[in-house]
């Protein structure tokens, strides 16, 4: 299915038609606005848009868009998507190497009171503080948080809020697919995910799209409780596509209380838990043994 016509089809199916001020009565069969009711109020041809949501129009005008964008009540979020994928056919964007600059890694470490972890377009958390691999209980890389919502944590495990973080992580990868719609390995994490779970079929379905760069994540961690948290994203420059993420809690919280008593049940576990130029070290190694050593 072409990525632009099915955005379109199923942002028509969500607006009222009473809301742009067309009746209707109970003998309308069709959710949302029908094709020709988007065509008239964008000011285009009906066969130009059957055209569009057919895949066969290519490079729609900045002026086509920001009717479309108007008519189907897109945000600011949704009105980037649009222009994406407008611009696939003429523009390919080649996905990011992924690979995170050592002071990046000694800005992760100077992190010491919360959670932080760098993640990637893919939801691959490529490096991770030591609040953060006590929060998930596991080493940093290696970790993708769809992949851990979606197929193992599922409703009972450690994300209290669990829907909500659903919902924003199809949202993410909707986003990450309209921008690098050739990277394979996004490409074969959206499939693992669809083959996996039916609720991940049903949301990447709806075609919605979000851009989290702030709000509340709750956790329920097994060992201190609740720990209801602010997220903040921070996107890394260079067009890397990597975002820092600090999970902090208000001061004198509970959840302030609870982090602190995760970082003293850890203190005797630190080498599960390495600091992230660390764990540089280790996959540069890995990758780079020292003359006559193996790799691992």
């Amino acid at each position: 299915m072409d990525d632009l016509a099915g955005f379109l089809r199923t942002r028509r199916s969500r607006v009222d038609p009473a809301a742009v001020g067309i009746p209707t009565d109970s003998r309308r069969r069709v959710e949302g606005l029908r094709r020709e009711e988007v065509a008239h109020l964008s000011g285009v041809s009906v066969d130009y848009y059957v055209r569009l949501e057919q895949g066969r129009a290519t490079q729609p005008s900045e002026q086509v868009l920001d009717a479309l964008a108007r008519v189907l009540g897109l945000d600011e979020t949704e009105r980037g998507h649009l222009d994406r994928l407008a611009r696939q056919r003429r523009r390919r964007v080649k996905a990011p190497g992924g690979r995170v600059r050592p002071e990046v890694l000694r800005v992760l470490d100077l992190v010491a009171d919360a959670p932080a972890l760098i993640m990637d377009h893919r939801l691959d958390v490529l490096a991770g503080n030591r609040l953060a691999g006590l929060l998930y209980g596991r080493p940093m890389p290696g970790l993708n948080t769809a992949r851990h919502l979606f197929l193992e944590e599922a409703e009972r495990g450690l994300y209290a809020d669990w829907e909500t973080c659903t919902l924003d992580a199809v949202g993410h990868l909707r986003l990450a697919a309209g921008t690098y719609p050739e990277d394979p390995r996004l490409a074969s994490l959206i499939g693992e995910l669809a083959m996996g779970s039916e609720r991940f079929r049903r949301l990447w379905a709806r075609a919605d799209v979000r851009a989290r760069t702030h709000g509340r994540k709750a956790y329920r961690h097994p060992l201190v409780g609740l720990l209801e948290l602010h997220q903040e994203n921070f996107a890394l420059p260079d067009e890397s596509g990597m975002e820092l993420l600090v999970l902090s809690a208000a001061p004198g919280s509970p959840a302030e209380d609870g982090l602190r008593l995760l970082a003293g049940l850890g203190a005797d576990n630190d080498d599960a838990c390495p600091p992230a130029n660390a764990q540089l070290r280790e996959q540069t190694n890995d990758a780079h043994p020292p003359p006559g050593m193996p790799r691992r």
